[in-house]
């Protein structure tokens, strides 16, 4: 079994920034690709970054390409999420999540979840 534990969400102005980290508790998180997810209000869960356990392949949704950047620290058992010039769009829960497939969207796909950390972006 692994647990996830997210944290460093937050209320932040359009424009600003926030790192989000993913503790993994359990076991480690070796072999294990890691993804990060998000989910607005009203709205399905979707997909918005992922890193493989070696760390040289990373993929992310094209809305935020350019902005976020998951990175990962293997001996930490611990990932991390920075988000730059973060919009009003970007407000949702986000979670972390672990897979065995490295780039994959689908949810299903991952088997271990955190209980998501709140990000809200004003205007």
């Amino acid at each position: 079994q692994v647990q996830l534990v997210e944290s460093g969400g937050g209320l932040v102005q359009a424009g600003g920034s926030l790192r989000l980290s993913c503790a993994a508790s359990g076991r480690t998180l070796s072999g294990y690709a890691m993804g990060w997810f998000r989910q607005a209000p009203g709205k399905e869960r979707e997909f918005v970054a992922a890193i493989s356990w070696s760390t040289r392949s990373t993929y992310y949704v094209d809305s935020v390409k350019g902005r976020f950047t998951i990175s990962r620290d293997n001996a930490k058992n611990t990932v991390y999420l920075q988000m730059n010039s973060l919009k009003p769009e970007d407000t949702a829960v986000y979670y972390c999540a672990t897979s065995v497939v490295f780039g994959t969207k689908d949810i299903f796909r991952y088997d271990y979840w955190g209980q998501g950390t709140q990000v809200t972006v004003s205007s």
